[in-house]
């Protein structure tokens, strides 16, 4: 494809990612009729819609989704081709973006640490989400690497390491549920002020699936999306439900407890390192992953794929 065509496609990309070719055209400081002008032009010379139009905004046919496919690609392999030629210099320059889980960052400061300390002139972007929002940066090439717990299952990642980390009732020392014999059920949980992660975060999607099992629907006291208050709400009284990973420092300080839950769906999620399938990692995002899999507590023992 010309100059000119690439410029089209870069127009297309962007109205799909804001939403609207209005949002587009403010993105890239054009009149919307430019935006429209060239996609309409791109449609012609392709010989196929690439937008639907709705009262909300814009979204890709499925001529349109090869589309970009094919940019996203290309803007992959320019990467990489930058950065090898910058890997000749000892990488000098470049960035790697990280999409992670909330639960892993006070494990990640050590190999950050260690990547700047060797690498100090490439950048380190780190955008903490849930996990669908996780799976979606990672497959539309938004970020190089994810680090998220339980995902669902998608043709679109590639993992290169998975560990078996259960979920667990967290409570503090002195609650009730710590003299129980037996794992917790989930039937009355809620009755000792549950706190929960939002929606999109993977435990809920696993206690949704132990819920269905069972017949039972808990109601929340607390929904909210930082896992350092899920703690800490823990620690005065409620009851929380982490994997173990997360609570690792506050179980070695005697401050939280983690309690086997009865459900086997909960002993059975696992953490996973992913990069979208297909794409060629940059040497600096190689050197990354290289030492996650080498120093995140979470992946000890782990096994790679």
């Amino acid at each position: 494809m010309s100059i000119v065509q690439d410029r089209r496609i870069l127009y297309f990309f962007e109205a799909v990612r804001a939403g609207s070719v209005r949002a587009a055209a403010d993105i890239l400081n054009v009149a919307p009729s430019a935006v429209s002008r060239q996609i309409a032009q791109l449609e012609q010379e392709l010989g196929a819609p690439l937008l639907e139009r709705h009262r909300r905004g814009v979204k890709p046919t499925e001529a349109g989704d090869k589309v970009l496919t094919y940019y996203r690609q290309r803007l992959t392999q320019q990467e990489v081709l930058l950065d090898s030629i910058q890997a000749l210099r000892g990488l000098q320059s470049g960035s790697v973006t990280l999409a992670v889980g909330e639960g892993f960052l006070d494990s990640l400061s050590q190999p950050l640490t260690h990547f700047s300390t060797l690498y100090p002139k490439v950048e380190l972007i780190v955008n903490v989400c849930g996990s669908n929002e996780l799976i979606r940066q990672v497959v539309e090439d938004e970020a190089h690497i994810g680090l998220v717990f339980n995902p669902a299952a998608d043709n679109k990642l590639r993992s290169h390491a998975q560990h078996s980390h259960p979920v667990c009732a967290v409570v503090n020392p002195e609650h009730v549920l710590v003299d129980s014999k037996e794992p917790i059920a989930l039937l009355g949980l809620d009755h000792y002020r549950l706190a929960l992660p939002g929606v999109a975060y993977g435990i809920r999607q696993i206690l949704l699936a132990a819920e269905h099992q069972e017949g039972v629907s808990l109601l929340p006291t607390l929904t909210c999306s930082t896992f350092a208050l899920l703690k800490r709400f823990a620690m005065q009284g409620g009851v929380t439900l982490l994997p173990t990973f997360v609570v690792e420092e506050e179980i070695r300080a005697g401050a939280l407890v983690a309690l086997p839950l009865q459900n086997p769906v909960f002993s059975s999620p696992q953490t996973h390192l992913v990069s979208r399938l297909g794409r060629q990692l940059s040497v600096a995002s190689s050197r990354m992953l290289q030492m996650l899999l080498q120093e995140l507590p979470a992946f000890k023992s782990n096994s790679r794929g």
